[in-house]
This record gives structure tokens, C-alpha cells and sequence, in this order.
């Protein structure tokens, strides 16, 4: 009966861990001297920002930090094989690594794309670690697998095990790797960043699946992120990791209630609180940890209108066939209606595959709209010819989600930044040079950085570089495309706050689309959700938000984690109906968009949205 006692034994403990990288500089420390360690049917979050090594010290248990360049040059990882007692995995060899990998010790990587082999099917990668650590014959291995898709919730699993990765979408392919994890039952469950590429809703189901499972199989759970809303959700104890040390450890509610770190405390301070918005008519600009002094007053903006969106329909083909015709189309936004007032910003929310990049994109006619009309300032957009359109871009410009692909990885910042001026020969050399250095000066950035490369400068410095080129023809209009979902926290709050300000002084109007539901909540005057493109609810942002109408609306608010261990979800909050499928035979005709209005500016689709 010894076996019911609790374990009092760490699964894991790290100790004194350092792991070195060789640079062209000479060699960098991404960890130094960190110790911690995670006990049977815990949950230790790791938190930090991009370069704090929080990921070093999980690849390093695993040894596969060899892999990526790095040596184990101090420490021990101690690990507790249960039938072969405790081992130091630091002077493990690499083929009985390969044992422990996979059967012992589980990984759920951030990119499940990556993570996923594309040219096997899902069944033949989950039978894999089955037959090859557990010794099960073909048979067994997929009836187990069958058993773990159920496990995590896949919908039709026999269907799915057919199946290749890209054929699922992004949160059934972080399932698969989950359920990958656990095959063969591992004693420790490492998570790196496993929800940071997901919707909200997606997150929220994938968050309350593990903890289930971890209450219902024991396992230890090592989890790593940068997003404190997640960590209240999730976590017993957190380790708080900041330049390759460890700063701050104690229980979920130690550090969310009384945080003794500075770093700690900035942390949460930048954090966007749901609900934080209440009761305020504007948009506020971000607290910042030790920044009292915040120069902005609330941004009212204008009553006129500078974007006024009618009926904006986007239909992309999809072909198939032996001679590759059209047989179908994927209707990404359909009859979708707006206006974007002068200063004023209009946030697009809604999960992947709704169609608010394609909404961005049509206005911009980076891709064509079937239908409808868009007004921007007076200019009909829509009926702009190639030379026409390209002179109407300078007043409509874009950030997009990744700085790092839309700079030129070969090309200094300033002649990125120069490129749109030169391009529409608004301005002289030495005129160039001066606005070069404004714009770097706005998006507070040193005018030294005007001759790096991107590979040289951090994400959220890149995504300031992509807003100073976005600003170089003093455009009316900016789409921000997800502009700050791939950001730290911290970074995050910064560039929000550098773009309403941005907006204050300069009067810019922003199109904002956002997954981040907080981020959202601070930054707009009018927020429209989509499903399935089309908008089910428009309206000021107060009113959305404080009083949604639309089942949809109130299933995304219901969806998102807050920042409090008190306030945690689980899995019976959240029932989420698939989302049907956006393509259509050639001849449907779906029907229009009807509203009704709820309050004054406050309108709920009528017409049945699928939800």
C-alpha cells in the first residue's frame, strides 16, 4: 500500500544549471546558475520574456539543447525514472536520452506545424512512440491512439488518424501533439509555449484539457510561457526567469499577490486586464511599471468619417479537378459593413479563419474584393485603376503580424524606412535623411539603429521599425494586422502605447485586428466581431464589451484568461461549437446581413451567422 502515500520526491530538480552558447563575440551564459525543481501532479510555470531562458532550461532536461548549439557547462538535471531510480540526465548518454525522451519525458512544442512530420499521416506519428518505446503490435498501437485523440477531444478520431497535419487546423494539430506527448504515459510533461500561436477560445480549451489530464494521469508539468493570464490559469508555483536567471519564486498566489521582484512586478503590471476599461469613455494608454508620467490624454478623435466599408464581400477560389477549375469558394468576408471616424480606431476581433485579415487586406485591395464599396477621405477605392491605386496608398498603409518577414533581412533599417519615400518621390536626399531620423526618434528607437539589419535588432524593435515605415508618407489610414500579438508583454505595452500616441499627435486612424480581446478593450473607440466573415456584433467599445449580445460575442468573452488564480476556468465554462466550414459550392448565394440595433450605435446580426 506504500504506493498511495504522496510522493514527497521531486520528479525533476535542476540544479545550478548553466548553459552556454559559442558566438562570434565570445561565449553568452543563456543560463546561469538556476535551481528549481516540480513534484508528481504539479504545475511549475516558467515565466519570462523572449531571451530570459525559460526554453534553454527545458531543452537542456531534455538534452536537446546540444542540438541547437548550446553545452550543458554546469549543474545537474536529476531525474526520477521511477523503476530506474534517480539519474543525472546532464551525464545521461545520448542513446539512453532517446529512451527517456518520449517514454518518460513528454514535449508539447510551441509551432505544432513544426513539431508534426507532414509527409506521415497522424495515426502513423502517434503509433510511432507506442511501438517503438511500449513494444505494442500495430493493432494495439491504434486502438491506443484512437484512445488518445478521444482523450483530447478530436472530433471524428478515426477519420483524423488518416489524416495528414496540414489537412487539420492549428488547434487540432496542437491536440495531436499533446495527445503525441502522452502516449506513453511520461512522468513529466514538458509545455513550451504550447498556446502562444492559438486563438483565445482554442488557448482556453487547450489550457483546461491539460490540466485535466495532469489531474487525471498525475504527471508532473513543467510549463513555459511569457503570458501571465495563462500562468493564473494554469500554475501551483511559478519561477520567474528574467536575463538567464532566476529572479522570483513562490506559489500562483505569492506572485500574483504579492510580488517582491521589480521584474516581477513589471510583468504584471503591463499586463491588459479584462474589465479594466469599465466605466471609461476612451482609450487609455497602458500602465507601464515605474512610468507614472504618461503623457496622454484620452484620444476622442473626430465625427467625421475617413473609411466607410458598404457590403465588402472576399470569395477565394478553391480548385480541384484534373484540369484544376474552380469547384468551389472560400467566402473569407461576406457583406461586411463599417465606418472608421477620423483618429479614431476600429478593432476587428474574432479567431483564426474569420476573415478579419482578409477584411484588411480587401481595403487595401492587396487582395481583390468580389463586391462592394470602400471610401476612403472621398476616393472611391474601389474603382481606382493601377496607377490611381498606387498613388491612394500612400494615405492607407500596413503593419503586419511578423516584422521579421516583411523587412528586407538584406537592407539596412533606414533605406527601409527611405524606400517608400524614394518610391513616391515625396522628398529630396537630404529631406529624406532628416525624416529618417524623426521617424526613428517617434518610434523611440536610437538613430544608431538606422544602419543595422533586422537579424540585429529584437521583435518588438523590428515591429517599431515596420510602424516607422508604415508613418513615412503620413498615411490617413493604418491596418494593423495583428501588429502585437507575437510581442513580450512588456514590449507590447510599449508599442500600444507608441501607437495611440502616435494617434494622438498625428490624428492617424487605425483598422486594429486582434485575437487579444484585452489589448482590444484598451486601444478602440468601435470594436466589431467576426465569425465565419461576417460581422455578428458592431458597436462602441463600452457596449460590446460590457453588453454582449450576440452568443458568439459572449462565448470569446467568457474565453479569455485573466490575469487572477482566483478566477480560473474550467472546462465546463467553456463549450465551443465547431466552426463550420467557410467554403461553398459555386452557386451558393448566402444571404444578406441583417442587424438589429440593441442601443444607439450598437448593432447584432439578425441573419443566422452558423453560431
Amino acid at each position: 500500500m506504500l504506493d498511495q502515500a504522496p510522493e514527497a520526491k521531486p520528479v525533476a530538480r535542476i540544479e545550478n544549471l548553466r548553459v552556454e552558447f559559442q558566438t562570434k563575440d565570445g561565449t553568452v551564459a543563456g543560463v546561469q546558475d538556476v535551481s528549481f525543481e516540480v513534484y508528481p501532479g504539479e504545475t511549475v510555470c516558467i515565466v519570462g520574456e523572449s531571451g530570459s531562458g525559460k526554453s534553454v532550461s527545458s531543452l537542456s532536461l531534455m538534452r536537446l539543447i546540444e542540438f541547437g548549439g548550446g553545452t550543458l557547462a554546469n549543474g545537474r538535471l536529476i531525474f526520477d525514472r521511477k523503476k530506474g531510480g534517480e539519474t543525472d540526465l546532464a551525464k545521461t548518454p545520448q542513446s539512453l536520452m532517446r529512451t527517456i525522451r518520449g517514454n518518460e519525458i513528454g514535449m508539447i512544442f510551441q509551432e505544432p506545424m513544426t513539431a508534426l512530420n507532414p509527409v506521415f499521416t497522424v495515426g502513423r506519428q502517434l503509433t510511432e512512440g507506442l511501438r517503438l518505446h511500449k513494444g505494442m503490435t500495430r493493432r494495439q498501437a491504434e486502438a491506443r491512439a484512437l484512445e488518445l485523440l478521444r482523450q483530447v477531444r478530436i472530433p471524428e478520431p478515426e477519420r483524423r488518424l488518416r489524416q495528414y497535419p496540414h489537412e487539420l487546423s492549428g488547434g487540432m494539430r496542437q491536440r495531436v501533439v499533446i495527445a503525441m506527448a502522452l502516449a506513453c504515459e511520461p512522468r513529466l510533461l514538458i509545455a513550451d509555449e504550447p498556446t502562444t500561436a492559438l486563438d483565445v477560445t482554442i488557448q482556453a480549451e487547450i489550457l483546461a484539457l491539460v490540466d485535466r489530464l495532469k489531474r487525471e494521469t498525475g504527471t508532473a508539468v513543467m510549463f513555459i510561457t511569457h503570458d501571465m493570464a495563462v500562468v493564473a490559469q494554469m500554475a501551483d508555483r511559478v519561477v520567474v526567469m528574467f536575463r538567464g536567471n532566476k529572479v522570483e519564486e513562490g506559489t500562483v498566489e505569492e506572485i500574483f499577490e504579492r510580488p517582491q521582484h521589480p521584474y516581477t512586478q513589471a510583468l504584471l503590471a503591463a499586463v491588459p486586464k479584462l474589465g479594466e476599461m469599465r466605466g471609461k469613455a476612451y482609450p487609455e494608454p497602458m500602465k507601464l511599471f515605474g512610468v507614472d508620467d504618461q503623457k496622454i490624454e484620452p484620444i476622442t478623435g473626430e465625427d467625421k468619417v475617413l473609411l466607410k466599408v458598404e457590403h465588402l464581400t472576399t470569395r477565394f477560389p478553391v480548385k480541384g479537378g484534373f484540369f484544376r477549375r474552380t469547384i468551389a469558394n472560400v467566402h473569407a468576408v461576406e457583406d461586411v459593413s463599417f465606418s472608421i471616424n477620423k483618429g479614431q480606431t476600429l478593432s476587428l476581433v474574432g479567431e483564426s479563419g474569420c476573415g478579419k485579415s482578409s477584411a484588411g487586406r480587401s481595403i487595401l485591395r492587396l487582395v481583390q474584393p468580389q463586391s462592394g464599396t470602400i471610401n476612403l477621405d472621398g476616393v472611391d477605392v474601389m474603382a481606382l485603376g493601377p496607377e490611381k491605386l498606387r498613388q491612394a496608398r500612400r494615405d492607407m498603409q500596413m503593419i503586419f503580424q511578423d516584422p521579421f518577414a516583411s523587412l528586407n533581412p538584406q537592407m539596412q533599417l533606414s533605406d527601409q524606412v527611405a524606400e517608400p519615400m524614394k518610391n513616391y518621390g515625396t522628398l529630396g536626399g537630404a529631406e529624406i535623411r532628416k525624416r529618417i531620423e524623426m521617424l526613428f526618434d517617434r518610434v523611440e528607437l536610437p538613430r544608431s539603429f538606422m544602419r543595422r539589419y533586422p537579424h540585429e535588432l529584437s521583435g518588438g524593435q523590428r515591429q517599431r521599425v515596420a510602424i516607422a515605415r508604415a508613418l513615412a508618407l503620413n498615411p490617413k489610414l493604418i491596418v494593423a494586422d495583428e501588429a502585437v500579438s507575437a510581442l513580450d508583454v512588456s514590449v507590447q505595452a510599449q508599442v500600444v502605447n507608441l501607437m495611440m500616441e502616435l494617434q494622438a499627435d498625428m490624428g492617424l486612424s487605425y483598422l486594429f485586428i486582434s485575437h487579444d480581446m484585452a489589448v482590444v478593450e484598451r486601444v478602440s473607440h468601435q470594436v466589431g466581431v467576426m465569425y465565419l466573415g461576417r460581422i455578428v456584433e458592431l458597436g462602441p467599445r463600452a457596449r460590446v464589451f460590457e453588453n454582449p449580445q450576440h452568443p458568439y460575442t459572449q462565448a470569446l468573452m467568457k474565453a479569455v484568461p485573466i490575469a487572477d488564480p482566483h478566477l480560473r476556468k474550467t472546462e465546463k465554462d467553456l463549450n465551443f461549437k465547431p466552426i463550420p466550414s467557410p467554403i461553398h459550392p459555386l452557386g451558393y448565394e448566402p444571404a444578406p446581413s441583417v442587424y438589429r440595433e440593441v442601443e444607439t450605435g450598437h448593432f447584432v446580426l439578425e441573419t443566422d451567422s452558423g453560431y
